[in-house]
Order: C-alpha cells, then sequence, then structure tokens
C-alpha cells in the first residue's frame, strides 16, 4: 500500500523521521517540529496530526480560543471552588451538626474528586471531550446548591461528593480542549490559563468574606455564652453553597449557549473521523475569514487508522489500550511515570503543610491574636488574590527559550521551598498573611506550569486517561492528608521538612522530565 501513496504522504512521513531541512521548511510548514514525532508509535496518525498541527497554525488565534480560555477557565475556577468552599464551611457547619470525624467533608470532596478525574479523562479519549465538557459542569453545579439544603452532616458529605465528582473531570478536560485547538505559537497560554485556578480561590474567599461573618452562629469554644448553632441562626455556610452552585450553572449554561463547542480535530482523527475535522477546522476558518488547505484527499492519503470496531468502546482492553498508549515508547513511558510522581508529591506537600504549619506555628509561640470574623476572611481572600498572578509570571516564563516548561517549573518549586523554610519563623499576624500571599504566588508558577504541561506532552489519543490519572494521583493525596492530620503528632516540625524539601524533589523530577514542549506542536 506504502508505494501507492502519492509524494505528499511521503514528504509528512520525513517530518516525523528526521528534522525538516531547509527545503522542506519552505515549501510546506515554517512551523516548530512535532513534539512526539520522533516517537514512532503510529505513523499514519503521526502524519495526519502533522497536517492537522499544520492546518492549525495556518488559521492562527481567533475569537473562538479567545472564548475557549474563558470558558475552560471556569473548570479551573470550579475545580478550586469546590475544593475550597467545603473547608471554608466545613467548621460552621461542624457546629451545627456535631460530627464524628471533622474531617470527613475533606475525604468526601477528595474522593469526589478522584473519582470524577479517572472517570471524566477516561470517558474524554472514548466517547470524546464534547459530552463531558458540556455534562461535568452541570452535574457539579447541581449538587453544589442541593449541599447547601443538607439536613445532616452525611447528607452534606454525600452531596459535597457529588459536586466534586462533577468538577473533577473538568480540569482535566479544559486543558485537554483547549490545548488541541491552540497554535503552536500559542501554546504558552495553557500555562497562563491556570490563572483562572486562583480566580476560583478568590470567589471562594469572597463568598465566605460576604456570608459568614454575618450569618453564622458563635463558636461556644470562644463565646461560652453562645446559643447553640442551628438552622436559624447559622445559614451563612449554606449561602455560600447556594450561591457558588448557581455562579456553577451559569457557568455551565454559558460553556453550552456561547462556546457550542465542537468536537475537537485531534480526536476526531484519532477516531478514524477525518471528514469530521476536515469540516470543523473549515468551519472555524470560514467563520473568522481565515485560510485553511487541508483537504479530506491530504488525510486520507496519509491511510487508515486501525480501529477494532468489534469491541465495545467500554470494553476492558479499549481501556487497557487507553493505558498502554501512556507507555508506548520507553521515553513517553518516563514522561508519564515523571508526571504522575509529580501530582502525587504536590498532592501530598501542599495539604500536609497546611495541615502541620498552624499547630507547629503556636507551638513555637505565635500570637496571632483574635482577629474578627471579617479580618480573617478579608486576608483570607487577599490571599488567594495572590494566587492569580502566579500562573501570570509562569505563562510569560515558560515562553521564554532559557527556561521553557522545565525550568520554570524547576524554578517555581525551589523558591516555594525557601519561603516554605522561611515560613516557620512567622510570629504575627502581619507576617502570617505576607508570607501566605508569597507562597500562593510562587507555588502557582509551579502548579500552574505542571497543569499545562502535562497534556502537552501526552499522546493525543490518550490525552484524558493520562491527564485524569495524573490527577487522581494528587487526590489520593488529598485523602492521606486528611488521615494524617486526624492522627499524627502537630507538635514536632519534621513534617514540615519533610513537606518543603519535598519541593526539591519535585524540581529534581522537572530537570529530568525527557519533552520540552518549547518551540514543538503537541500531538
Amino acid at each position: 500500500m506504502a508505494s501507492t501513496l502519492p509524494p505528499p504522504e511521503k514528504k509528512v512521513k520525513v517530518d516525523h523521521d528526521t528534522p525538516l531541512p531547509p527545503s522542506d521548511i519552505e515549501a510546506g510548514s515554517t512551523h516548530p517540529t512535532d513534539l512526539l514525532s520522533r516517537e514512532h508509535t503510529d505513523p499514519v496518525l503521526n502524519a495526519k496530526m502533522h497536517l492537522v498541527n499544520d492546518a492549525i497554525d495556518e488559521i492562527g488565534f481567533t475569537p473562538y480560543q479567545w472564548k475557549l480560555f474563558v470558558l475552560n477557565g471556569f473548570g479551573y475556577a470550579v475545580d478550586s471552588l469546590i475544593l475550597l468552599i467545603q473547608s471554608i464551611i466545613a467548621g460552621q457547619a461542624a457546629l451545627e451538626f456535631s460530627p464524628g470525624w471533622g474531617n470527613g467533608l475533606t475525604v468526601a470532596a477528595y474522593v469526589g474528586m478522584l473519582v470524577g478525574a479517572s472517570f471524566w479523562g477516561l470517558t474524554a479519549d472514548i466517547i470524546g471531550r464534547k459530552f463531558a465538557f458540556n455534562v461535568s459542569l452541570i452535574i457539579c453545579s447541581v449538587f453544589a446548591i442541593v449541599a447547601g439544603a443538607s439536613p445532616n452532616w452525611y447528607v452534606l458529605g454525600l452531596f459535597v461528593c457529588l459536586s466534586s465528582f462533577g468538577g473533577g473531570g473538568n480540569l482535566v478536560l479544559d486543558t485537554a480542549v483547549f490545548l488541541e485547538y491552540l497554535p503552536s505559537g500559542k501554546q504558552w497560554m495553557l500555562t497562563l490559563m491556570a490563572c483562572w485556578w486562583g480566580i476560583g480561590q478568590l470567589i471562594a474567599g469572597f463568598f465566605a468574606w460576604a456570608f459568614l461573618p454575618n450569618f453564622s452562629c458563635a463558636d461556644p469554644s470562644i463565646s461560652p455564652d453562645a446559643e447553640p448553632c442551628t438552622y436559624d441562626n447559622n445559614k451563612g455556610w449554606r449561602y455560600v453553597w447556594f450561591a457558588s452552585g448557581s455562579l456553577v450553572f451559569v457557568m455551565s449554561i454559558l460553556r453550552i449557549t456561547v462556546m457550542r463547542l465542537r468536537e475537537t480535530p485531534k480526536f476526531l482523527i484519532g477516531e478514524g473521523r477525518d471528514a469530521e475535522a476536515v469540516e470543523t477546522l473549515l468551519f472555524i476558518a470560514d467563520k473568522y475569514s481565515r485560510s485553511c488547505s487541508l483537504s479530506l484527499e491530504q488525510l486520507q492519503a496519509c491511510g487508515s487508522i486501525h480501529k477494532n470496531l468489534d469491541r465495545s468502546k467500554w470494553s476492558p482492553a479499549t481501556v487497557g489500550t487507553h493505558l498502554k498508549g501512556l507507555f508506548a515508547t520507553r521515553r513517553i513511558g518516563v514522561s508519564t511515570g515523571l508526571i504522575w510522581l509529580s501530582w502525587v508529591l504536590i498532592g501530598l506537600a501542599y495539604p500536609l503543610y497546611n495541615v502541620f504549619l498552624p499547630q507547629y506555628l503556636a507551638s513555637r509561640g505565635a500570637e496571632f491574636g483574635q482577629t474578627s470574623a471579617y479580618v480573617t476572611w478579608r486576608n483570607y481572600a487577599l490571599v488567594n488574590f495572590s494566587g492569580v498572578w502566579g500562573p501570570v509570571l509562569a505563562g510569560w516564563m515558560c515562553n521564554l527559550k532559557l527556561l521553557g516548561r522545565k525550568y520554570t517549573m524547576v524554578i517555581g518549586a525551589l523558591v516555594t521551598c525557601v519561603f516554605f523554610f522561611a515560613y516557620t519563623q512567622v510570629r504575627n499576624q502581619t507576617q502570617n498573611t505576607a508570607f501566605t500571599c508569597i507562597i500562593n504566588f510562587c507555588l502557582n508558577v509551579y502548579y500552574g506550569t505542571l497543569y499545562a504541561y502535562t497534556p502537552e506532552v501526552l499522546p493525543s489519543a490518550h490525552r484524558g486517561t493520562g491527564n485524569g490519572l495524573a490527577v487522581s494521583g494528587n487526590r489520593v493525596m488529598g485523602i492521606v492528608s486528611a488521615v494524617v492530620a486526624t492522627y499524627a503528632d502537630t507538635a514536632t516540625p519534621v513534617p514540615i521538612y519533610i513537606c518543603a524539601a519535598l519541593y526539591v524533589v519535585m524540581a529534581g523530577i522537572a530537570v529530568g522530565f525527557p519533552f520540552e514542549p518549547y518551540g514543538r506542536r503537541s500531538s
């Protein structure tokens, strides 16, 4: 069959085996080579992905991508919003319900996020990005609203878990969908999009600031004369859920009405649906008066992608195919393993540090004083506002040839580690707020880049699965941190230094990543 293929296909195949010589660059593509082109996993798929990348670069950056930046950014915001809301309201809800285990909501949230990331990530690879993109956010919003009406601690935990299940898929899908429409020269914007994570935290802080000081019962441990907490005098945490869920619902509707997302061309190519991929790209080009020279004949000339049509989409063999694809070659396998390890370490280090640090500082004589609820939530909003700007700096840094994605993560992790160690010397409220703002900023330089790097280096056909399992590892560590917080001794500084040292390990792992996406195009 190969002997009958026309010359254009031979040229595409050469593009994937060796760097483009100057003559080919001038005659064909002036764009960077494809990141995974030399891995030889599937020559036909690689050739078609190369043509699709050329078409996306030819169309360029349009208002369609701007819409994706905002509407996909909602998913980032929702993920952080839901995680923070449950931790913010847990104390007030516990005063009303008197639970046996105060960390139960944290575990419920992380379990929901864990299952959601795995399920929606795999779903995105099996039935497509579009369905999961539209449905997951609606599920999250409905159960977030219902959580505000919970009659007891167990029902609240259930609704938190279900809301997190919907929200947990967004972090996986938003990066994949945005990346698969981005021209190569704009891939750095995937890192910038992580600023929405900080915006979600900021919204959570504002909701807490607005409702909790004014509509909450007093803590009997602080005010012995306080009345018992009941439904009537403790509605602040419920208002926080109602407001958050309503906002997420509006976001989910905007996704459907404003965006009307089309299935990504790269997913369609992986499914052998070449005609639909071409139609989608031509639609965008025509809508925004851009040129697109890709044709169905060019894709068909590359050959056919082998798909086992006798196998159910949800069969164990199909799922296994997506898992095997993440280790298709030695370099891809090493890359996948190191990425997953990075997500596990950051998922353990940051929550545990937050768990141990307050008790450690108190044991060393730090005096924060009894600040009002208003001041507490004001400071909380300031800290979250600082986190918005970490990914903005990271987006600029990762687009510098000297740094790229890998060394942006190295710098972010090491600087965070330095301030973590310095934070142990905090002795008053002002220092506490200042250091927390700085750490939140620096941490998001690393975190925001890792969020973007992960889908950039994963094979497109298995991107949802790989990204979902990476985030799932992060959520598992969140559950572990809640358990450790319950039973560990907080008097010793050892866990603090171990958590901070993990950032040095993460910096070392970033150096060892086998792929650098700077100047290269994702599959």
